[in-house]
């Protein structure tokens, strides 16, 4: 078997520790890859592994979010693994940044997701593992093979674990309907009864929100909001602060990726929810005494043991669309 090697970016490296310690769970004990990193005094920088990887499989985890130096970074260790005779290199990336850029929404706008999978392509990965991608067909932006995980594997068993009653998911919006009846379905496998909601919102403005109008009964449920994302929380809190309105007897929300940009944690701090449960595929910049954060680490460990083994990773996963 070829030998494996787990590097990561500046953005990332707890939790490519984390899924270096979870690794040894599947396989065998790894550490670290040694990196070398070096920045110019006018910003730019160099990075690159700083040891062999010929003939091995090369993982490179990093997540894309801001600023831009964390997406250069994964396209540097990309192209130096290619140069230095690889044999697989992998780019894991928890957070694809960039994601929301998946369409030609006006005119003239870029389709920036799709330029971003070009890219990856181009520096050389052989292949992709992401989790939660803001919308499922962006798999289709590579040519490479793609291995999409989802967080709902995470979030499912913690929301039958609260037991809780007058069980209810909802979508933050129009575009989360989707995700919030595919959860209703997994917790229906799981003998857990939960309704729907939907929320509709509109924005005046990009991250500005404007009214929210609930859809379904609100009334004395306990209300789980599951997202791929927390940007501003402009949207959550509002949608939040509505279902409340609407007689939601509690409010929860659980969602992938915690960009938390702007104002979010005050926002966060100030809303009405009970609890908010994140993943940790973007490091949080501050500490939130009402954000609770589950690891997905174990979650790529066990794809990326599947990867180099030529096992399947559908049996570890909730497969179904979210």
């Amino acid at each position: 078997m070829k030998n494996v090697k787990i590097f990561t970016g500046q953005g990332s490296t707890d939790l490519a520790k984390k899924i270096v310690k979870s690794y040894f769970k599947h396989s065998e004990p790894i550490k670290l890859g040694k990196k070398a990193y070096t920045e110019f005094s006018d910003g730019e920088f160099k990075s690159f592994p700083d040891e062999s990887v010929r003939d091995c499989y090369v993982f490179i985890v990093q997540s894309t979010f801001a600023p831009s130096d964390n997406f250069w970074e994964l396209l540097m260790l990309i192209d130096a693994a290619k140069r230095a005779s690889a044999y697989k290199v992998i780019a894991v990336i928890p957070y694809f940044g960039y994601a929301r850029q998946d369409r030609k929404s006006e005119a003239r706008a870029p389709i920036t997701a799709r330029l971003a999978a070009d890219m990856i392509e181009a520096a050389g990965a052989d292949r992709v593992i992401t989790i939660d991608l803001h919308a499922d067909q962006e798999q289709g932006f590579f040519k490479i093979p793609v291995d999409h995980l989802f967080a709902a594997s995470l979030f499912v068993p913690l929301i039958k674990k609260m037991q809780l009653s007058n069980l209810a998911i909802a979508a933050p919006d129009m575009g989360a309907s989707k995700r919030a009846i595919a959860y209703q379905g997994f917790l229906r496998d799981l003998d857990v009864d939960a309704n729907s909601i939907i929320c509709y919102k509109s924005r005046s403005g990009d991250n500005k929100v404007g009214d929210v109008i609930v859809l379904g009964d609100a009334e004395d449920k306990n209300i789980v909001i599951v997202d791929d994302m927390i940007d501003t929380a402009g949207t959550i809190t509002a949608v939040a602060k509505a279902l409340k309105e609407a007689g939601a007897k509690s409010v929860r929300a659980m969602a992938t990726h915690p960009v938390l940009s702007g104002s979010a944690h005050k926002r966060i701090l100030n809303s009405c929810f009970d609890r908010i449960i994140l993943t940790d595929t973007i490091p949080l910049r501050q500490k939130n005494d009402r954000i609770e954060i589950v690891s997905v680490a174990d979650h790529f460990a066990e794809v990326i043991s599947n990867v180099v083994k030529g096992d399947s990773i559908s049996s570890s996963f909730i497969q179904k669309s979210c």
